[in-house]
């Protein structure tokens, strides 16, 4: 069964879930200082790479925990004072993850979509184990080794030099090796080695290691180099950094480069040639585990070809032509006590399963998450049926499973064991916070409370959101004290605009709050001075922090570079109102019409209605315009556009925001300077481009500071037409746009 992340809703309600991923945060942050600074670690590996998983899934299903988060992105820990640092000239960055055959699959087409290749082109991979140890890189100068680092925070690792000269697995010296050359791999001790030193370490009286993993590392990690050499470590080659001269010209021949040069490169590494002969080899390697003497935890695939690895490219922190197949999930059955309805920040309903605590994996499961009301029913986002169509009630018998991403869910339900008394679970219409409609727009599987700020759970967390790292970090006014200040009728906040309102120095306000439990003059003189220093702040994160739906960091700064001026944003939402009203009557003619419509005619008739509606609605031109303008930014569709003008069109809502601007100075960004012929243009491809996908196109563009966007406007600057170009050419000469072909699109963009 396929489990997809758009799938995955909270298993607990935002505060509990908040709670525990503050708690993950710490836990984790003192782990990573116990296990890559203090040699100690305090949390087995397993219990690491849990919380771990927990921790990154609960940013997934919550995404307003992001400003929070101070973990995302590191690896390990800064370098410790005992050791120097060393900067990667190349990032060491970690992989995305399959859990599935289906994610292999879709891992496959991805790469063959963003390359424009065929189903039956040839597309060759490596596929290696995942040793479960400690990375490393080695510089090599002239054929000598000059330097080993760990991995330390992606970007500076730690000085350990000395240390990696004791493994015997590292040549010290190269024959014929690039004037530079960077081998990355990874330090690991084998499973009759580890338990050799912690008999030794018992023997001598001293601290047993939890696993091999943070064996290899705190030995790595000796601040006396003769305590490293007396330790059995290994080292296995797999990757390069910085390269003066290339090895080869794919993965598998620079892996026989790294063998010749003396390095060890893991024998299980096989070439294959599609999907089918990946999860084939992932099979092998999987039922030997057990024997292989060291521990893994799942198997790495590439793509072979060196040339295809540099288009390809990298994604923010991981590489396009790379993905670890982790080893499976863990299963366990239980019953479900009960089923409880949680609203988040935007009015989503959540449904959550309380289950009789059960152990999955090492692990207590007490709560898993139902998704959506489809998911309950047996269905799918598409009415397809799941789990055989079998629904999920109170008091089932059902099977709960983990997979990479820790959040337990509900994997089956054993229809035979069901309580002769259960009922269907009828999922709520109205708001189980503040009673006011749960409607579902047609289209999206979440169903959502209408109550905006009068609901108290969408006020509080709105709240939270606003003080977030992100958003606007007011230090000393966290999540946990939003929650005593809403709660408080004497000294209370239930709006961004009472934060300011407070901090007005108001003698009485100033007395209230040091006199609380907990607090003194010095913390209320310091917090009254965090928020006033937060009265400048930038266009960008302020419309971020407003917590409008589909508004996330990215499409608000979109929103700012695009408009600049907060009073320019506030008129163009309110000109194109009509405009969305017209909209979403186009898409409920749409819905109705994709239900009549015959299935030879369906795609045009749909259109057509849609079109029909829109475009006779009676709006006047500049409202149409404005929508255009708005829904014509790169990265901003009509779910954001109607999410901002909803926002403003709610009386109250829109109060709110208009109380809390007057308090601010909201500053304009600074528009992005680059000497790229393309900086600050908005491009439009269309057609078939022969020299490159469509997604290579966009990505490079992009690196120029240019602006893709996926439809023509007067605002578009130039239009990249390959054959095939249909209406946005015509639209374009309408407007009068500058329009080049692939070749001088590429004349264009290259260096000269």
């Amino acid at each position: 069964m396929k489990h997809t992340e758009n799938n995955q809703k909270a298993s607990l309600s935002e505060d509990d879930a908040r709670k525990e991923f503050l708690e993950l945060q710490e836990t984790l942050r003192q782990a990573d200082l116990d296990y890559h600074q203090k040699d100690s670690p305090t949390l087995s590996d397993a219990d690491y790479d849990l919380k771990k998983r927990r921790y990154l899934s609960l940013l997934t299903t919550f995404p307003s925990l992001s400003e929070f988060a101070t973990q995302i992105g590191k690896v390990g820990a800064p370098a410790a004072s005992g050791f120097g640092k060393i900067s990667h000239a190349q990032r060491m960055l970690s992989l995305s993850n399959a859990f599935d055959d289906d994610d292999v699959e879709n891992f496959d087409t991805s790469i063959r979509k963003y390359l424009g290749l065929a189903a039956n082109d040839e597309l060759s991979y490596t596929a290696e184990p995942k040793i479960d140890g400690l990375s490393l890189s080695l510089r090599y100068e002239n054929g000598l080794l000059k330097q080993a680092a760990t991995r330390g925070d992606g970007e500076t690792g730690e000085n350990v030099t000395g240390n990696a000269l004791t493994i015997s697995d590292i040549p010290h010296q190269i024959a014929n090796a690039p004037d530079i050359l960077e081998v990355r791999g990874e330090v690991y001790m084998s499973h009759d080695d580890f338990s050799a030193l912690n008999q030794r370490q018992f023997e001598r009286g001293g601290k047993a290691f939890a696993n091999p993993r943070n064996a290899a590392a705190g030995s790595l990690r000796q601040l006396d180099v003769e305590i490293t050499r007396s330790r059995p470590l290994r080292f296995f080659a797999y990757s390069w950094g910085e390269l003066s001269t290339p090895l080869a010209s794919t993965q598998m021949g620079a892996l026989k480069k790294l063998i010749e040069f003396g390095f060890d490169t893991n024998p299980l590494t096989q070439l294959c040639l599609s999907p089918k002969e990946l999860i084939e080899h992932y099979g092998k390697i999987e039922s030997q585990r057990a024997s292989l003497g060291y521990d893994i935890d799942g198997v790495v695939y590439k793509v072979n070809d060196l040339a295809l690895q540099e288009r390809l490219g990298f994604r923010s922190t991981t590489p396009r032509w790379a993905i670890a197949h982790k080893f499976p999930a863990e299963l366990a059955w239980t019953r479900i006590e009960a089923i409880d309805i949680q609203v988040g920040r935007t009015g989503a309903l959540s449904p959550v399963a309380r289950l009789e605590p059960v152990t999955v994996g090492g692990v207590v499961v007490s709560n898993a998450t139902l998704h959506n009301e489809d998911y309950i029913a047996g269905r799918d986002s598409k009415g397809e049926e799941i789990r055989n169509g079998k629904d999920i009630r109170i008091g089932d018998l059902v099977q709960v499973y983990r997979a990479g991403d820790v959040i337990p869910k509900v994997a089956d339900v054993d229809v035979a064991k069901r309580p002769g008394a259960s009922t269907p679970f009828c999922f709520p219409e109205v708001c189980p916070e503040c009673g006011s409609q749960a409607v579902r727009e047609e289209g999206d599987a979440v169903r959502y409370c209408t109550g905006g700020l009068i609901c108290p759970a969408q006020a509080k967390e709105k709240l939270r959101h606003f003080v977030a790292r992100k958003a606007f970090d007011i230090e000393g006014l966290g999540a946990k004290q939003i929650e005593t200040f809403f709660e408080n009728e004497d000294l209370s906040i239930l709006e961004p605009a009472d934060i300011f309102s407070l901090a007005r120095r108001d003698e009485a306000n100033f007395t209230k709050l040091k006199n609380r439990n907990g607090w003194g003059e010095q913390s209320a003189t310091n917090l009254f001075a965090a928020i006033e220093d937060k009265r400048q702040i930038a266009f960008g994160r302020f419309l971020f922090s407003l917590g409008i739906r589909h508004v996330g960091e990215t499409a608000a700064k979109d929103l700012a570079l695009h408009f600049m001026n907060w009073d320019k944003l506030i008129a163009g939402v309110d000109i194109a109102r009509p405009a969305a009203v017209a909209w979403r009557r186009a898409d409920e003619a749409e819905d109705a019409e994709r239900i009549a419509a015959k299935a030879e005619n369906r795609r045009a008739k749909i259109k057509e209605t849609r079109d029909t509606v829109f475009e006779k609605s009676g709006i006047e031109p500049s409202a149409m315009t404005a929508w255009d303008d708005l829904t014509g930014i790169d990265g901003i569709g009509a779910s954001v556009a109607l999410s901002l003008t909803d926002a403003f069109a709610n009386r109250e809502e829109r109060a709110a925001i208009m109380r809390l601007a007057k308090e601010l100075d909201i500053v304009p960004p600074v528009a992005p300077s680059s000497e790229s012929p393309v900086a600050g243009k908005t491009v439009v491809f269309t057609g078939t481009l022969e020299r490159m996908t469509r997604a290579e196109a966009k990505a490079r563009a992009e690196s120029l500071g240019a602006k893709v966007s996926g439809s023509v406007s007067k605002k578009t600057d130039i239009l990249v037409a390959g054959p095939g170009a249909g209406s946005k050419a015509k639209k374009a000469a309408d407007f009068g746009v500058k329009v080049l072909n692939e070749d001088e699109w590429l004349a264009l963009i290259s260096p000269a």
